[in-house]
């Protein structure tokens, strides 16, 4: 067994807390999946399920593979991931799949994905490579800030018309890396004033002229039926069943398998899986969830403090908040505390990319954390590998 532990180099806490969230995510896409996959797998009940199955285990094999490849190969090739995301999230528009009257998916020889999944990694890379300059000799924090003012708005801006909360929460990512990376807070307020002034100008022109391929019509309508302006039954058709959920799992549940609502709740892997897990596992498990979330972003902040320097310490708080934020939203949604979005459950709500984009972010994580850990010294970290001295200074500096 130790043999075995030893593979799984890194923070074992979150090795550890990423299985049990995969583990809860494999049983409850088999319960909210099987009469799906009965109807319309010829039978097959457990197609969903050994496809979640298969990604969650190319997820692990993802991390197990960045874990041992150096996060300073990662400062070199930043401005590069930026200027190709920004590549993927045009052609998104172009000859993106469209869903819902918004292109999100793009499909490359058979292989479709969310171009925003892209956009949130290799931005929060940039945004810390960038930071961690503005430490050294001459270099002007105006300089930075105007550098990650840039990134950020070009990305939010491109991700915006079809995806709302994802432009939000990454954008909201984006702007507590930037405090904790010492930009002026005046500069960071006069930021979110910009951008607020811009999206209602934004909103403006699509309701006069009636432009496509953008969801305000859905945001406006989730709002009202969230401060109940909208009172059609189909408008709060998703919150009552999530609701209804939740109440009947009170606190231990009707065990695995046993849900009601997976028939009648949209979305019930994906968007509502969190209303399931409380339906099937009680009030008990979902604060267990809860908690599960709350350890992982703490041993995250643990490996941002204890790094050495200041890019794998910004890109270890950047790429934590994304998964953070994205759980919480997923959550608050099912419990009727905000609008309804499509934020899914991280390693829990069925989704082939959606898994690996966060395993890719996590094996990040991961090696950052065999740095911070002085268990291994860093010539056992990089051996066979020729890599560069990241050149930034102590995180906690001037």
């Amino acid at each position: 067994m130790e043999k075995f532990f030893d593979l799984l180099k890194g923070d074992r806490v979150i090795w550890f807390i990423v299985a049990l969230l995969s583990g809860i995510g494999l049983i409850e896409v088999f319960s909210s999946t099987s009469m799906l996959a009965y109807r319309y797998q010829d039978g097959q009940t457990s197609h969903y399920f050994i496809r979640h199955l298969f990604f969650i285990l190319l997820g692990f094999a993802v991390m197990f593979t960045l874990c041992r490849v150096s996060y300073k190969h990662l400062y070199k090739l930043a401005g590069v991931f930026l200027v190709f995301c920004v590549f993927l999230l045009v052609l998104t528009y172009i000859k993106g799949v469209a869903t819902n009257s918004a292109k999100r998916w793009l499909d490359i020889g058979g292989l479709s994905f969310q171009t925003s999944d892209v956009a949130k990694l290799s931005l929060m890379i940039y945004l810390a490579k960038v930071l961690s300059q503005a430490r050294q000799e001459g270099v002007k924090m105006w300089d930075v800030y105007k550098k990650c003012l840039l990134a950020v708005g070009v990305v939010c801006g491109l991700i915006l018309p079809s995806n709302f909360s994802t432009a939000f929460l990454v954008g909201l990512a984006s702007l507590f890396v930037m405090f904790v990376g010492n930009i002026r807070p005046k500069w960071l307020l006069a930021t979110v004033g910009v951008a607020v002034v811009c999206f209602g100008l934004f909103v403006a022109f699509v309701e006069l002229t009636g432009a496509e391929g953008t969801r305000v019509g859905t945001w406006s309508k989730r709002i009202e039926t969230f401060f109940g302006s909208e009172t059609s039954k189909d408008a709060q058709f998703q919150s009552q069943q999530a609701k209804i959920a939740i109440a009947l799992g009170d606190i231990i549940g009707k065990g695995p398998g046993n849900s009601n609502q997976r028939n009648i709740l949209p979305h019930p892997y994906s968007d509502f899986i969190f209303a399931i897990i409380v339906e099937e596992g009680g009030l008990i498990v979902g604060l267990f969830v809860v908690v599960l979330y709350s350890v992982f972003f703490a041993r995250c902040i643990k490996i941002t403090r204890n790094s050495e320097k200041a890019f794998p310490a910004f890109m270890v708080l950047g790429l934590s908040l994304n998964i953070m934020f994205q759980a919480v939203v997923n959550m608050l949604v099912a419990v009727s505390i905000i609008p309804v979005t499509g934020q899914t459950l991280p390693f829990v709500s069925m989704g082939g990319t959606s898994i690996l984009f966060n395993s890719v972010a996590v094996g990040i994580i991961l090696n950052v954390s065999r740095y911070t850990a002085k268990k291994e010294t860093v010539e056992d970290i990089e051996e066979n590998q020729e890599v560069e001295e990241v050149v930034d200074y102590p995180f906690i500096a001037g």
